[in-house]
Protein backbone atom coordinates (compact mmCIF):
# COMPACT_ATOMS: atom_id res chain seq x y z
CA UNK A 1 0.00 0.00 0.00
CA UNK A 2 1.58 3.24 -0.81
CA UNK A 3 1.75 6.47 1.47
CA UNK A 4 -1.01 8.10 -0.27
CA UNK A 5 -3.62 5.56 0.00
CA UNK A 6 -2.47 4.46 3.58
CA UNK A 7 -3.10 8.52 4.05
CA UNK A 8 -6.74 8.20 2.54
CA UNK A 9 -7.94 5.07 4.46
CA UNK A 10 -6.74 6.51 7.81
CA UNK A 11 -8.09 9.79 7.23
CA UNK A 12 -11.27 9.10 4.88
CA UNK A 13 -13.99 10.63 7.26
CA UNK A 14 -11.98 13.69 7.59
CA UNK A 15 -11.52 13.97 3.70
CA UNK A 16 -14.93 13.54 3.29
CA UNK A 17 -16.30 16.06 5.74
CA UNK A 18 -13.66 18.55 4.26
CA UNK A 19 -14.91 17.62 0.47
CA UNK A 20 -19.00 18.24 1.51
CA UNK A 21 -17.62 21.81 2.51
CA UNK A 22 -15.00 22.79 -0.16
CA UNK A 23 -18.22 21.84 -2.68
CA UNK A 24 -20.75 23.83 -0.42
CA UNK A 25 -18.20 26.93 -0.30
CA UNK A 26 -17.20 26.93 -4.27
CA UNK A 27 -20.96 26.52 -5.27
CA UNK A 28 -20.49 30.68 -5.41
CA UNK A 29 -19.04 29.82 -8.32
CA UNK A 30 -22.08 28.38 -10.30
CA UNK A 31 -23.45 31.66 -9.40
CA UNK A 32 -20.98 33.69 -10.91
CA UNK A 33 -21.54 31.03 -14.19
CA UNK A 34 -24.99 31.82 -13.62
CA UNK A 35 -25.25 35.89 -14.13
CA UNK A 36 -22.34 35.39 -17.05
CA UNK A 37 -25.40 33.78 -19.19
CA UNK A 38 -28.85 35.18 -17.83
CA UNK A 39 -30.33 38.26 -18.96
CA UNK A 40 -33.13 37.28 -16.09
CA UNK A 41 -33.62 35.94 -13.15
CA UNK A 42 -35.31 32.66 -12.98
CA UNK A 43 -37.83 33.90 -9.70
CA UNK A 44 -39.51 30.43 -9.29
CA UNK A 45 -36.95 28.37 -9.43
CA UNK A 46 -34.85 30.51 -6.57
CA UNK A 47 -37.97 31.00 -4.35
CA UNK A 48 -38.63 26.83 -4.10
CA UNK A 49 -34.77 26.51 -3.89
CA UNK A 50 -34.01 29.22 -1.10
CA UNK A 51 -36.92 28.07 0.73
CA UNK A 52 -35.96 23.78 0.17
CA UNK A 53 -32.79 24.89 2.13
CA UNK A 54 -34.12 26.69 4.61
CA UNK A 55 -36.56 23.59 4.94
CA UNK A 56 -33.70 20.98 4.72
CA UNK A 57 -31.78 23.04 7.58
CA UNK A 58 -34.61 23.68 10.46
CA UNK A 59 -35.61 20.24 10.46
CA UNK A 60 -32.45 18.71 10.94
CA UNK A 61 -31.50 21.03 13.41
CA UNK A 62 -34.61 20.82 15.71
CA UNK A 63 -35.10 16.83 14.81
CA UNK A 64 -31.46 15.70 14.56
CA UNK A 65 -28.85 17.60 15.77
CA UNK A 66 -30.14 19.29 19.05
CA UNK A 67 -30.92 15.55 20.29
CA UNK A 68 -27.64 14.27 18.75
CA UNK A 69 -26.26 17.10 20.64
CA UNK A 70 -28.10 15.94 24.25
CA UNK A 71 -27.20 12.57 23.82
CA UNK A 72 -23.71 13.25 23.36
CA UNK A 73 -23.57 15.75 26.33
CA UNK A 74 -25.59 13.47 28.36
CA UNK A 75 -23.45 10.54 27.90
CA UNK A 76 -20.38 12.49 29.08
CA UNK A 77 -22.36 13.97 32.18
CA UNK A 78 -24.66 11.14 33.45
CA UNK A 79 -27.15 13.42 32.06
CA UNK A 80 -26.45 16.23 34.67
CA UNK A 81 -27.64 19.52 32.52
CA UNK A 82 -27.38 18.25 29.09
CA UNK A 83 -30.84 19.98 27.92
CA UNK A 84 -28.80 23.21 30.35
CA UNK A 85 -25.85 22.73 27.83
CA UNK A 86 -27.44 22.37 24.83
CA UNK A 87 -29.45 24.84 25.07
CA UNK A 88 -26.49 27.21 25.63
CA UNK A 89 -24.85 26.49 22.74
CA UNK A 90 -27.84 26.89 20.57
CA UNK A 91 -28.41 30.27 21.66
CA UNK A 92 -24.41 30.89 21.25
CA UNK A 93 -24.66 29.91 17.60
CA UNK A 94 -27.13 32.47 16.96
CA UNK A 95 -25.37 34.79 19.10
CA UNK A 96 -22.31 34.43 17.28
CA UNK A 97 -23.86 34.65 13.64
CA UNK A 98 -25.90 37.38 14.33
CA UNK A 99 -22.85 39.30 15.54
CA UNK A 100 -21.37 38.65 12.10
CA UNK A 101 -24.04 39.84 10.31
CA UNK A 102 -24.27 43.24 11.77
CA UNK A 103 -20.92 43.37 11.15
CA UNK A 104 -21.61 43.48 7.58
CA UNK A 105 -23.65 46.83 5.90
CA UNK A 106 -27.18 45.63 4.63
CA UNK A 107 -26.39 47.22 1.16
CA UNK A 108 -22.64 45.24 0.60
CA UNK A 109 -24.10 42.08 2.70
CA UNK A 110 -24.58 39.46 0.36
CA UNK A 111 -27.55 38.21 1.76
CA UNK A 112 -29.52 41.69 0.67
CA UNK A 113 -29.55 39.70 -2.49
CA UNK A 114 -30.87 41.48 -5.33
CA UNK A 115 -32.25 39.74 -8.87
CA UNK A 116 -29.48 39.61 -11.68
CA UNK A 117 -31.49 42.18 -13.87
CA UNK A 118 -31.32 44.59 -11.03
CA UNK A 119 -27.55 44.68 -10.31
CA UNK A 120 -27.34 44.99 -13.97
CA UNK A 121 -28.72 47.59 -14.26
CA UNK A 122 -26.74 49.68 -11.97
CA UNK A 123 -24.07 49.56 -15.22
CA UNK A 124 -26.24 52.77 -16.09
CA UNK A 125 -26.68 54.50 -12.46
CA UNK A 126 -23.49 54.09 -11.21
CA UNK A 127 -19.63 54.64 -11.94
CA UNK A 128 -17.51 51.54 -12.87
CA UNK A 129 -15.52 52.20 -9.33
CA UNK A 130 -18.30 52.30 -7.24
CA UNK A 131 -19.94 48.69 -8.43
CA UNK A 132 -16.03 46.98 -8.43
CA UNK A 133 -15.91 48.34 -5.14
CA UNK A 134 -19.60 46.94 -4.81
CA UNK A 135 -18.26 43.31 -5.64
CA UNK A 136 -14.92 43.41 -3.55
CA UNK A 137 -16.99 44.05 -0.63
CA UNK A 138 -19.83 41.45 -1.41
CA UNK A 139 -16.77 39.55 -1.49
CA UNK A 140 -15.43 40.00 1.61
CA UNK A 141 -18.95 39.97 3.01
CA UNK A 142 -19.44 36.39 1.86
CA UNK A 143 -16.20 35.21 2.86
CA UNK A 144 -17.40 36.43 6.59
CA UNK A 145 -20.63 34.93 6.80
CA UNK A 146 -19.16 31.32 5.16
CA UNK A 147 -16.56 30.93 7.67
CA UNK A 148 -18.89 29.49 10.51
CA UNK A 149 -20.86 27.82 7.74
CA UNK A 150 -18.02 26.24 6.88
CA UNK A 151 -17.31 25.18 10.28
CA UNK A 152 -20.18 24.08 10.74
CA UNK A 153 -20.62 22.01 7.54
CA UNK A 154 -17.22 20.10 8.68
CA UNK A 155 -18.61 19.62 12.35
CA UNK A 156 -21.60 17.89 11.39
CA UNK A 157 -19.99 15.67 8.74
CA UNK A 158 -17.26 14.83 11.37
CA UNK A 159 -20.20 13.65 13.00
CA UNK A 160 -22.48 11.72 10.53
CA UNK A 161 -21.43 12.30 7.11
CA UNK A 162 -24.57 10.86 6.13
CA UNK A 163 -26.08 13.92 8.03
CA UNK A 164 -23.32 16.57 6.41
CA UNK A 165 -24.00 15.75 2.68
CA UNK A 166 -27.86 17.34 2.68
CA UNK A 167 -26.70 20.09 4.62
CA UNK A 168 -23.83 20.96 2.41
CA UNK A 169 -26.38 20.67 -0.41
CA UNK A 170 -28.21 22.94 1.02
CA UNK A 171 -25.65 25.46 1.87
CA UNK A 172 -24.42 25.60 -1.56
CA UNK A 173 -27.68 26.16 -2.85
CA UNK A 174 -27.95 28.90 -1.01
CA UNK A 175 -24.39 30.09 -2.16
CA UNK A 176 -25.41 30.64 -5.92
CA UNK A 177 -26.92 33.80 -5.37
CA UNK A 178 -24.07 35.10 -3.22
CA UNK A 179 -21.90 34.17 -6.27
CA UNK A 180 -24.26 36.45 -8.44
CA UNK A 181 -23.66 39.25 -6.15
CA UNK A 182 -19.87 39.04 -6.40
CA UNK A 183 -19.55 38.41 -10.01
CA UNK A 184 -22.18 40.91 -11.74
CA UNK A 185 -21.08 43.94 -10.08
CA UNK A 186 -16.67 43.43 -10.71
CA UNK A 187 -18.07 42.25 -14.33
CA UNK A 188 -19.50 45.20 -15.33
CA UNK A 189 -17.37 47.17 -13.88
CA UNK A 190 -14.21 45.65 -14.89
CA UNK A 191 -15.28 43.46 -18.71
CA UNK A 192 -13.41 40.78 -17.11
CA UNK A 193 -15.77 38.03 -17.00
CA UNK A 194 -12.23 35.70 -15.92
CA UNK A 195 -11.81 38.43 -13.29
CA UNK A 196 -15.56 38.25 -11.52
CA UNK A 197 -15.47 34.54 -11.66
CA UNK A 198 -12.04 35.03 -9.94
CA UNK A 199 -13.35 36.57 -6.81
CA UNK A 200 -16.47 35.04 -6.54
CA UNK A 201 -14.95 32.16 -6.38
CA UNK A 202 -11.98 33.17 -3.76
CA UNK A 203 -15.03 34.19 -1.94
CA UNK A 204 -16.23 30.72 -1.52
CA UNK A 205 -13.16 29.55 -0.19
CA UNK A 206 -13.62 30.62 3.24
CA UNK A 207 -16.11 27.58 3.99
CA UNK A 208 -13.44 25.36 3.59
CA UNK A 209 -10.90 27.69 5.49
CA UNK A 210 -13.93 27.46 8.27
CA UNK A 211 -13.16 23.13 8.53
CA UNK A 212 -9.55 23.83 8.38
CA UNK A 213 -10.06 25.76 11.22
CA UNK A 214 -12.28 23.30 12.77
CA UNK A 215 -9.98 20.46 12.25
CA UNK A 216 -6.79 22.07 13.37
CA UNK A 217 -7.95 24.45 16.06
CA UNK A 218 -11.06 22.85 18.11
CA UNK A 219 -10.32 18.85 17.24
CA UNK A 220 -7.09 18.83 19.49
CA UNK A 221 -9.10 20.07 22.60
CA UNK A 222 -12.84 18.24 21.60
CA UNK A 223 -14.26 16.10 24.41
CA UNK A 224 -17.81 14.74 24.07
CA UNK A 225 -19.33 18.05 26.40
CA UNK A 226 -17.30 20.69 23.79
CA UNK A 227 -18.49 18.63 20.81
CA UNK A 228 -21.97 18.53 22.07
CA UNK A 229 -22.17 22.20 23.06
CA UNK A 230 -20.85 22.95 19.36
CA UNK A 231 -23.22 20.79 17.48
CA UNK A 232 -26.16 22.69 19.55
CA UNK A 233 -24.10 26.19 18.06
CA UNK A 234 -24.32 24.44 14.57
CA UNK A 235 -27.77 24.26 14.75
CA UNK A 236 -28.10 27.70 16.29
CA UNK A 237 -26.30 28.95 13.36
CA UNK A 238 -28.37 27.27 10.50
CA UNK A 239 -31.67 28.07 11.80
CA UNK A 240 -30.67 31.81 11.85
CA UNK A 241 -29.26 31.68 8.31
CA UNK A 242 -32.73 29.76 7.34
CA UNK A 243 -35.02 32.61 9.12
CA UNK A 244 -32.79 35.76 8.54
CA UNK A 245 -31.45 35.53 5.02
CA UNK A 246 -32.92 32.07 3.43
CA UNK A 247 -36.53 32.66 3.97
CA UNK A 248 -36.52 36.61 3.41
CA UNK A 249 -35.05 36.72 0.44
CA UNK A 250 -37.49 33.47 -1.00
CA UNK A 251 -40.08 35.46 -0.31
CA UNK A 252 -38.75 38.36 -2.30
CA UNK A 253 -38.15 36.36 -5.47
CA UNK A 254 -41.44 35.27 -6.38
CA UNK A 255 -44.45 34.36 -4.72
CA UNK A 256 -44.60 34.08 -1.29
CA UNK A 257 -46.17 30.46 -1.40
CA UNK A 258 -43.78 28.98 -3.14
CA UNK A 259 -40.95 29.58 -0.61
CA UNK A 260 -43.68 27.89 1.86
CA UNK A 261 -43.49 24.89 -0.35
CA UNK A 262 -39.79 24.73 -1.23
CA UNK A 263 -39.74 25.08 2.68
CA UNK A 264 -42.26 22.12 3.42
CA UNK A 265 -40.59 20.20 0.62
CA UNK A 266 -37.19 20.57 1.86
CA UNK A 267 -38.43 19.38 5.29
CA UNK A 268 -39.87 16.06 3.99
CA UNK A 269 -37.24 15.39 1.81
CA UNK A 270 -35.08 15.33 4.93
CA UNK A 271 -37.60 13.64 7.20
CA UNK A 272 -37.85 10.79 4.69
CA UNK A 273 -34.18 10.75 3.97
CA UNK A 274 -33.66 10.71 8.07
CA UNK A 275 -36.05 7.37 8.31
CA UNK A 276 -34.64 5.81 5.02
CA UNK A 277 -30.69 6.06 6.35
CA UNK A 278 -30.07 6.86 9.36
Amino acid sequence: MSVITEFISEHQHVLLAFGLTLFAGLSTGIGSAIAFFAKTTNTRFLSVSLGFSAGVMIYVSFMEIMPKSIEVIAEATAGRNANIVAVLGFFTGIIIIALIDRMVPSFENPHEIRKVEEITNDKEELKKRKLYRMGLMSAFAIAIHNFPEGLATFIVAMQDIKLGLPIAIAIAIHNIPEGIAVSVPIFYATGSRKKAFKYSFLSGLAEPLGAVFGFLILMPFMNDVMFGFIFASVAGIMVFISIDELLPAAREYDQPHLSLYGLIAGMAVMAVSLILFM
